[in-house]
């Protein structure tokens, strides 16, 4: 696997957050995943490791479970798996036990690891969780390496820079700077090739508009040279941190594009011209410029929108445009403009139903509206609280998962896919039921615990020594306890409180070591004792 050592964890690190913040932690694991380190870095032994070319695998954890005792094998396999620890802050981690928990468990696992802190928003006291500070002797505060994404920050380049370094176990100065000498003549090269580019961009344009009979050939030389300054070269600006010969040519393309009439434009061009378009909104979301970023997703969307005017029917023109729709939404959501992001999300999603309309059979796409349901969940769950909301979103969610476990892809049909979309059916029961519950309606919230039961019961029996379900069927167990006691059925919770806690020491007993198992058990053993009060 790249970038593990031989002995060692074998995720560079564990991004723990809220659901709350869940756009930001896909965004951010993409971003950390993606990131190119500097040649000269990689192969160089760290504290961390051996720096590999990019930070791969990192893990995010889906888990959407309120409970603060109710942390899956499988994360905290990928906690003890983990190199370091990379927390999402804002109010809304603050207050989640579920956040609490992964720290704590990491830092008993590997005390000696680096914890990293991500401020999504709001000031350290009220957006850093309680279990991720912690005092040494005379009561002096100790906190953990902060990367502030907002503005006024650090921003979001300069913060995503701080964790890679961390990650990496690099120093940050060797991310952003730059040996003069070494880099001179490439930089002076490619400063120089960007120049000339726009010029010849600019000369093409002239001779376009002089030149009816060659409009074609002008416009396709054109715009390759446009792709060429936003694709390769744009990536050697980014290697010699010339951000701002990055910006030029992002303010001259778009230029070139502002004024194009997109009807008659021939397709081919359509999708080059939305390609650069998102990857310079994304550009320059990453370096802070919002203003930009928004002006070229929102032409971005118009390229996207007349590419589907011309083929209305094929699934990846709506797909193109659904990318479109979620950009400028994201971009609302980060600066809390909540009722645009709602809008737009809300397009987004509906083209992700009219893409499995067209396509069924397709689980990418199912997984697509999920992830449509899951942003609305999330604006949901914001103040004001929308419960019923909440509800909805989460139970459409439920329904792409229960359709892509119907029907995966012919290439996707093997055991290992066929559990992993089963899982998900069961998780996102799971997820429905703790939201009934919280709502307090206990007859929901029962019947989604016994479904997920039931799929549950076929899995052990196919395969009973898995521990993995024997810890699902624990935390099932542990439900229905706490429905009863929420019901007033005292006696029948005693009885399922004590049937769970047999199965915890049955799980104990093969893994005496396994400190989830341990707290399970002891957390059981606390509530049968109140039980008896």
């Amino acid at each position: 696997m790249a970038g593990a050592a031989v002995d060692g964890p074998w995720y560079w690190a564990f991004i723990s957050y809220s659901h709350k913040d869940a756009a930001f932690g896909r965004r951010l694991h993409r971003r950390l995943e993606t990131y190119a380190l500097p040649r000269r870095l990689i192969g160089r032994a760290t504290t961390q490791g051996t720096v590999p070319p990019r930070l791969s695998p990192i893990f995010r954890d889906r888990e959407e479970l309120p409970a603060a005792h109710d942390l899956s094998v499988e994360v905290q396999a990928a906690l003890k798996a983990s190199r370091s620890l990379v927390v999402v802050c804002s109010p809304d981690a603050a207050a989640s036990p579920w956040v609490a928990r992964e720290i704590e468990l990491f830092r008993a696992l590997h005390p000696d690891l680096p914890i990293l802190a991500a401020i999504r928003i709001g000031e350290p006291d009220e957006s850093f969780p309680a279990a991720l500070t912690r005092s040494v002797p005379g009561g002096v505060r100790i906190e953990p390496l902060a990367a502030d994404f907002q503005r006024g920050g650090d921003g979001n380049h300069l913060g995503l820079l701080k964790l890679v370094a961390g990650v990496a176990g690099v120093r940050l100065d060797e991310l952003v700077q730059r040996d003069a000498q070494r880099h001179r003549q490439r930089v002076t090269a490619i400063t120089a090739a960007s120049v000339v580019g726009m010029l010849i961009m600019g000369t093409l344009t002239a001779l376009a508009v002089r030149a009816r009979h060659e409009a074609e050939h002008q416009r396709s030389a054109a715009e390759g040279l446009v792709e060429f300054m936003l694709t390769d070269l744009r990536d050697r600006l980014r290697g010699v941190g010339r951000l701002d010969v990055m910006t030029a040519v992002n303010k001259r393309a778009l230029h070139y594009y502002s004024d194009e009439d997109l009807n008659v434009l021939p397709a081919d061009s359509l999708e080059r011209r939305a390609r650069i378009l998102l990857a310079m909104g994304e550009d320059d979301a990453a370096r802070g410029d919002h203003t930009a970023a928004l002006a070229e997703f929102r032409e971005g969307e118009r390229t996207t929108a007349a590419l589907l005017n011309q083929a209305p029917d094929d699934p990846e023109r709506l797909f193109d445009h659904a990318q479109s729709e979620y950009w400028i939404g994201y971009e609302a959501y980060t600066q809390e403009r909540i009722p645009t992001a709602k809008r737009y999300w809300l397009t987004y999603r509906h083209l992700a139903e009219r893409i499995i309309a067209i396509a069924p059979e397709k689980t990418r796409y199912r997984r697509e509206l999920g992830f449509a349901e899951d942003d609305l969940c999330s604006l949901a769950m914001k103040p004001p609280l929308d419960l019923k909301g909440a509800l909805r979103h989460c139970g459409a969610a439920l329904a792409a998962a229960e359709e892509a476990a119907r029907r995966p892809d012919a290439d996707s049909r093997n055991e290992e896919t066929r559990r992993a979309l089963v899982d998900e059916v069961m998780n996102c029961l799971a997820n429905m039921a703790d939201v009934y519950r919280d709502a307090h309606d206990t007859t929901r919230a029962r019947h989604d615990r016994l479904a997920e039961k039931s799929l549950l019961d076929k899995e052990i029996a196919a395969d009973p020594k898995n521990m993995d379900l024997q810890d699902t069927l624990l935390a099932i167990q542990i439900a229905f306890a706490r429905l009863d006691r929420d019901e007033g059925h005292m006696d029948t919770a005693r009885t399922d409180f004590t049937t769970a806690l047999q199965s915890a020491e049955r799980l104990h007993q093969v893994d005496p070591h396994n400190t989830r198992w341990i707290q399970q058990r002891d957390y059981i053993a606390d509530q049968l004792k109140n039980l008896h009060i």
